[in-house]
């Protein structure tokens, strides 16, 4: 039988430098895709509730395809199979960010949608009666409300995105799982690494939950 392993909290702060680097570029990816993930699906939401039919039809390919695939697969297309039709060499940190910019935007645009379909449609009668414009009243009165509703599903999506930056392990990123796996081939200590790894995400998450409840309590959302 083989020995078992004591745990020895030393290897979690000794990890803890190196981690908490790899912590920095998950946050980095995570808010840059949410970013641009934002700005795509706030427009494929906004087609998809008031478009026409092309657009809405393009919208909804958009949202399908994205959500009907792994992001594992999205990541691995971008970084390996897209350098081979494009003559461009993608960096993985970029492929990272840009995964996360189309998976988070197919889901930030049923939320867009969602929210926009949830106002109440007095608001709208109301704007046009008074001589606004249906854009005038889409931009100043409907999106307003709407951002309102979306920001706790918002939230959400930054925490989800968050924990699939570990999947970026597999095309080589330094985020924070994989310097967990460099720190553990080093000193071989898999439990405290883990342990620490783990504790770093929850401790992340956690502070997130917490600020939104609190954002949410300031804006009185409905």
């Amino acid at each position: 039988m083989g020995r078992i392993m004591n745990f020895e909290s030393k290897y979690i702060w000794e990890s803890l430098p190196i981690l908490l680097q790899g912590l920095q570029l998950t946050l980095i990816i995570s808010l840059s895709g949410l970013l641009g993930g934002f700005i795509i699906g706030l427009l494929a939401g906004t087609c998809r509730a008031l478009g026409g039919r092309i657009t809405k039809t393009l919208s909804l390919i958009f949202v399908e395809v994205i959500r009907g695939t792994p992001i594992m697969v999205q990541v691995m297309f971008i970084y390996f199979a897209l350098p081979m039709v494009l003559p461009i060499r993608i960096e993985p940190v970029t492929a990272a960010i840009v995964t996360i910019v189309i998976n988070s935007g197919a889901y930030i645009a049923e939320i867009t949608r969602g929210a926009i379909l949830s106002i109440n449609k007095g608001f709208k009668e109301a704007s046009l009666a008074m001589g606004l414009s249906q854009r005038s009243t889409l931009w100043h009165v409907i999106m307003p409300l709407a951002l309102r509703r979306m920001i706790p599903a918002l939230g959400n999506q930054w925490i989800i995105s968050i924990k699939d930056t570990s999947l970026f392990i597999v095309i080589g990123v330094a985020e924070l799982t994989r310097q967990g796996q460099e720190i553990i081939a080093g000193n071989f200590r898999a439990l405290e690494v883990w342990t620490a790894v783990a504790m770093i995400y929850l401790a992340v998450t956690l502070c997130l939950s917490f600020l939104l409840k609190q954002l949410e309590k300031r804006m009185h959302i409905l």
